[in-house]
């Protein structure tokens, strides 16, 4: 191998890394987010052609288009190297990170939330609470009149019930 050769194979080392970081980085979002079936299709789609341009890229950049076995064989290494010793350290501080700015932010639009819900709470006890109060009520004397209504209409019915018993 000559060191053109293994300058270009730690070239395409160096692009298996980045895959491979691509890849972890759509791990983390999927991690950090909840996703839909359509939208890891997506994703999986937009890691498909990113890789796809990443190593295209190099080729043309680096090997004038040439593809040859060092090429494949560093990008497998490059990508191989990072999924053993650097992937799960990726995931866990960029999944902890997402998770704390997440936490970040809805504290933020509590904090921004926050006079509005007061002011709403204030409305409501203003206007509100002697509204509720009048149709509570409301309520209350309906179901008062409709009860006594109801007892004597329960007495007809009975009365008229053993009425006609008498007279079969």
């Amino acid at each position: 191998m000559s060191l053109q050769q293994a300058h270009l194979f730690y070239i395409f080392m160096l692009t298996g890394i980045l895959i491979g970081l691509l890849f972890d980085a759509f791990r983390v979002l999927r991690k950090s987010f909840k996703v839909s079936d359509t939208s890891t299709i997506i994703q999986d789609v937009i890691f498909f052609i990113i890789t796809s341009l990443l190593i295209i890229y190099t080729l043309f950049k680096f090997n004038n288009g040439v593809l040859r076995g060092y090429v494949i064989l560093g990008i497998t290494f490059g990508a191989g190297i990072y999924f053993l010793l650097f992937s799960k350290v990726f995931i866990s501080i960029n999944v902890k990170i997402i998770h704390f700015i997440k936490k970040v932010f809805k504290l933020i639009i509590k904090i921004a939330i926050f006079p509005f819900n007061l002011i709403y709470k204030i409305i409501r006890k203003i206007f509100l609470k002697p509204i509720s109060f009048i149709f509570i009520n409301i309520r209350k004397i309906t179901n008062c009149i409709i009860a006594k209504y109801y007892k004597k209409l329960k007495k007809i019915t009975i009365n008229n019930i053993k009425s006609k018993k008498k007279t079969i």
